[in-house]
């Protein structure tokens, strides 16, 4: 199938808008690709994730669906709904799908991410763990990850663990500071020694 150099324009522009945040814009650009080709991917897809990005999960599900319909195995419309799963709250359904996209891409680290974050939301540490390790493999030095795993670490009392991992993922970026301060996870820390001075 050619791609016609007019409908890429058009998504040029609407993609262009949505980085600029403007996502009701995006999607009128959007619209008018589907209008003249409703099995667009791209436009289906993109057009669901600005609608998620608008907070209408439902919608975006709808268009992830239609896109996946066309075509089931499209990994980046799969992490699009299960991201829209995961913040309308449906973790089992965000999970099965992280489940069948690792069945065929078991290293495919955007899903395990997904994965260990899901199962942080369900209570399930030891396996979110797990899923980090897997990431860390690849990406020893991956700051949003080393500090999932040491929440993970937090919530199961491994204070060792998590004051290690906390530790790593700060020398990857102060933001992790800010993070650890607001965190739930490290209630139990609070008055350690070590983890004020991590956090100060």
């Amino acid at each position: 199938m050619m791609t016609d150099p007019k409908i890429n324009s058009i998504l040029d522009e609407g993609n262009r808008l949505f980085l600029q945040r403007k996502f009701e814009q995006a999607i009128e650009y959007y619209d008018k690709i589907l209008d003249v080709d409703p099995k667009h991917i791209s436009s289906l897809n993109n057009k669901g994730y600005a609608l998620s990005k608008l907070k209408d999960f439902t919608n975006a599900i709808k268009y992830y669906d239609i896109a996946l319909k066309i075509c089931p195995d499209d990994l980046s419309v799969l992490i699009n709904k299960v991201s829209s799963f995961r913040k309308q709250g449906n973790l089992i359904e965000a999970l099965l799908i992280c489940d069948n996209i690792l069945k065929n891409n078991k290293n495919y680290n955007i899903a395990l991410y997904h994965k260990e974050r899901i199962l942080f939301s369900m209570g399930k540490f030891n396996e979110s763990i797990s899923c980090c390790n897997s990431i860390l493999e690849d990406y020893p030095d991956n700051g949003d990850v080393l500090f999932d795993k040491a929440s993970n670490s937090a919530m199961l009392s491994n204070f060792d663990d998590a004051l290690n991992l906390l530790e790593h993922a700060i020398s990857q970026g102060i933001q992790y500071k800010i993070k650890a301060k607001k965190s739930k996870s490290f209630e139990n820390l609070f008055d350690n020694i070590r983890f004020q001075n991590l956090i100060s």
